[in-house]
Parts: structure tokens; C-alpha cells; sequence
């Protein structure tokens, strides 16, 4: 008799913390206790290092930017690996207390939303075993990087309007006409030059489970495709490969993004789409509407199976439109009702939803509410009600620096309408009125 082969998706369900990879009778209780109860424990720590591309060393893509562990300019990810900020964050962790470095996951768990550092023990739980190896210092000589996510550069095609240089290079001019001479070069790579972190990344290669592309703009990147193609060089198919992109672009030359994307077990596109038509084009510096319809389009066409989803940033400018986006793409047919992740903005704070006077409040609480009446019955993974569900509970919040910060979005967000010749308003009709509740 052949042996029952696990499969990871026959009971999922979007806010289940226990692992998927890995049978749940080969996990102790001990280790499923704090893969799924504990309120500060995650896997991160060791199996993954995250790169800014200004070479700044961080725990994940969501760890809060002062309190970095590292700097790749400087050291080898090896000697990050147990430097004392990251030995101490698996002490903290194995103790079952809080890290400075997490308090983005904590806020999102704290508003309902399906935090990183849930879906990390969900996603990498199998691997729960390897913390017993675990010094009493927090020092761990296991140094495989089974998740890798380093922003090779910040080479990007748009200048979105909650972005910056660090991570595309399209906003350098404009921040040094708005602000004056940066103190970095307009194209960051993370590690000490163009090609070592490609070349520190080789002799994890043979340890990934998964692999996530954000930028920058990965599909624009020479260093995406390289590893793309060593993977297939090795037949590595079953790495799972997931993206944060803009979506803008699937070819680099002669290289067609979808060709290689047909020949992975697992494939996961989260694209970077915060509105749609005028109101795109405005928040994406660069969007092409028309084309990226066209490339959702394609996508379908040539490989219907991979996971395709938007994740809409959420904040203050999109907030009144983007149920009014995702009901559209589903009755356009490009997205089913679960296929739209609810990324809530925590930063830049001017941009954040918690801000918005109680009167626009009510408008989007009230909107949103409605959309999850619509969604509900046919989200059967739940992960769009979930998250904008989420997204009412964030912006109920009292934000104390509420009238600073709405003054601060308006003094910014005119710097860029003048450079720009854009005007907010145009843009977001809906959003007609709001300029003139800032007070002080």
C-alpha cells in the first residue's frame, strides 16, 4: 500500500495558524502550542533575513525600519545571522516576549487582520524542530535560509505616491527637487556591490521553500530572472515563488515572466494595484491602466493556474474607492471574491486611513460594511471580508496626532500635485471636502 501523501491545501482555511507543510500529528504540542497560540512567537528568525536595498538588514519586509539588525554594506548576512539584535529576538521570542522589531504585526493582530508573523508559522511550521538547537544566548549556527526575500536593488519603473527612493529609484529626482541632495545614489543595491548578495544567495539556494520578489520592481530585474533560471537549471520546481509587483511589465527582453511561471508547482502574484483607471494612474506614478488590463488579461490566457490576487494598499487616498475596484474586477472576471489582499497602510502615518475625520469615517466604514455584505457569501477563503472587516476595526482607531498628520498629508501630497501638475482632488472626486477639515 502506498503511503497517503500530505497535502497542504485539503483543509485550508485564510486565518488557521497551524503549518500547512507538515502533517499535524508529526508536530509536539509543545511546538503547535506556540506556532498558534503564542502572541509574540515567529519562525522568522531562523530561516529568513530580509535586505533593504540600501543595504539595511531587518528580520521581514514588515519589521519596524528603526530597529534594523544589520547592515549588509558592512557584514556578511552570515555574521548578521547571529549578531546580537537577532540572538536576542529568539531569545525574546523562545520566552514568549514581545520584540521592538515586530509592533506592525502586533498592531495588525491587534485590528484582526492575518498578521506576517501568522502566516510565517502557518507557511514554515514544518520547520518548528529547528529551534531546539537554539542557544541559551539566541545564538543559532543553523545558518539555511529557507524563505528568502532581499531586495536585490530599487531599480522600479513608478513613483508611488506612499513610496520613496529607498525603494524605487524613479522617486530620486523628485526628492532631491522636493528636498533637496539625497545621501545614498539613485540605483541602491543591498549588498557591498552590484553582485553580492547574488553571490551570498548561492549557498542557500539548495535549502529554499520559498522565494518572495518585491522591489523595486522585480519583473524589470536582470537579478529575477537569474534566479528563475538557476532554479530551472537545478529543476527546483517546487520552491514557491511569490511576488509583490506593480504588474506593469512580464517581459525583460527576450524573457516572458509567464513561460517560466507554467513550470512551478506554486506560484503566487500580489499585485501592487491601489485604484483603478484616473485614480491608478495617479497613486502609481508610471500605471498604464490600459496595459495592466491587458496583462491581466494575458496572465489568464497563458497560465490560468498560477494564484493571481491583488493586494491593494489601503490608505487615505483610496479608501472611498477600492471596494468600488475590487467589485469591478470581479464582475469583469479578472479576480475571483478571494483573490484581494487588504495590505493596510502603517506608514508613512500622514497616509494612514485612522486619520480621516469621523464625517469621511462614517462614509468609508459605511461603504466598506456594504462590499463585505456582498463579498461575504461568495469569499470562500475569506481572505478579502477578513481583511476589509480588518480595515473598519483599523480605522476606528482614535489617532491622537490626527489634525498634525491630515495637515501633513495635504502640505505633501500639493509639493508632488505642483511637481507633478496633477491635483488630488481630480483624481479623488469622492474625497471633495476633506482639505478643508484640517485644523490648526
Amino acid at each position: 500500500m502506498t503511503e497517503k501523501k500530505h497535502n497542504p491545501y485539503a483543509n485550508f482555511k485564510y486565518k488557521d495558524c497551524k503549518p500547512i507543510y507538515i502533517p499535524e500529528d508529526q508536530v509536539r504540542s509543545d511546538q503547535m502550542e506556540r506556532l498558534t497560540n503564542s502572541d509574540t512567537f515567529c519562525m522568522v528568525p531562523w530561516l529568513h533575513i530580509h535586505g533593504f536595498p540600501d543595504g539595511r538588514a531587518y528580520p521581514c519586509c514588515l519589521s519596524l525600519i528603526d530597529h534594523p539588525i544589520g547592515n549588509m554594506k558592512t557584514h556578511s548576512l552570515k555574521e548578521i545571522w547571529n549578531q546580537d539584535p537577532y540572538k536576542q529576538m529568539r531569545v525574546n521570542m523562545l520566552d514568549n516576549k514581545s520584540c521592538k522589531e515586530c509592533v506592525k504585526c502586533y498592531e495588525q493582530e491587534g485590528h484582526g487582520f492575518f498578521s506576517m508573523r501568522n502566516s510565517m508559522n502557518k507557511n514554515f511550521g514544518q520547520h518548528i524542530g529547528i529551534i531546539d538547537q537554539t542557544k541559551e544566548d539566541g545564538t543559532f549556527e543553523d545558518f539555511k535560509m529557507r524563505y528568502y526575500d532581499i531586495r536585490f536593488s530599487n531599480f522600479c519603473n513608478m513613483r508611488c505616491r506612499t513610496c520613496g527612493s529607498i525603494f524605487s529609484s524613479q522617486w530620486y529626482d523628485e526628492e532631491v527637487k522636493l528636498y533637496g541632495p539625497r545621501n545614498y545614489p539613485k540605483i541602491a543595491y543591498a549588498g557591498k556591490d552590484k553582485d553580492d548578495m547574488w553571490n551570498q544567495m548561492q549557498e542557500h539556494i539548495p535549502h529554499l521553500d520559498q522565494i518572495y520578489f518585491a522591489g523595486g520592481e522585480p519583473l524589470i530585474m536582470e537579478e529575477h530572472y537569474n534566479v528563475l533560471t538557476e532554479l530551472v537549471k537545478r529543476e527546483m520546481f517546487h520552491v514557491r515563488l511569490m511576488y509583490n509587483t506593480n504588474f506593469s511589465e512580464l517581459m525583460l527582453k527576450d524573457k516572458d515572466v509567464l513561460e517560466y511561471w507554467k513550470l512551478f508547482k506554486t506560484v503566487g502574484v500580489g499585485a501592487s494595484i491601489d485604484a483603478s483607471y484616473a485614480r491608478g494612474e495617479y497613486l502609481r506614478k508610471g500605471t498604464k491602466w490600459d496595459k495592466i488590463v491587458r496583462n491581466r488579461e494575458r496572465m489568464l490566457e497563458v497560465c490560468p493556474q498560477v494564484d493571481f490576487y491583488v493586494s491593494s494598499t489601503v490608505s487615505i487616498f483610496n479608501v472611498l474607492h477600492v471596494t468600488d475596484f475590487h467589485r469591478e474586477w470581479i464582475e469583469k472576471g479578472y479576480v475571483r471574491p478571494g483573490d484581494w489582499n487588504v495590505n493596510i497602510l502603517q506608514g508613512p502615518d500622514r497616509d494612514r486611513i485612522d486619520i480621516l475625520p469621523d464625517e469621511f469615517k462614517k462614509q468609508a466604514i459605511e461603504k466598506i460594511q456594504a462590499h463585505i455584505d456582498y463579498i461575504n457569501p461568495i469569499d470562500r477563503i475569506t481572505r478579502a471580508t477578513s481583511g476589509f472587516e480588518s480595515a473598519i476595526a483599523f480605522m476606528k482607531n482614535e489617532n491622537p496626532n490626527r489634525d498634525k498628520l491630515l495637515k501633513e498629508f495635504f502640505e505633501t501630497t500639493n509639493k508632488v500635485d505642483a511637481l507633478r501638475g496633477e491635483k488630488f482632488e481630480d483624481a479623488f472626486p469622492e474625497l471633495q471636502g476633506l482639505r478643508s477639515m484640517i485644523k490648526g
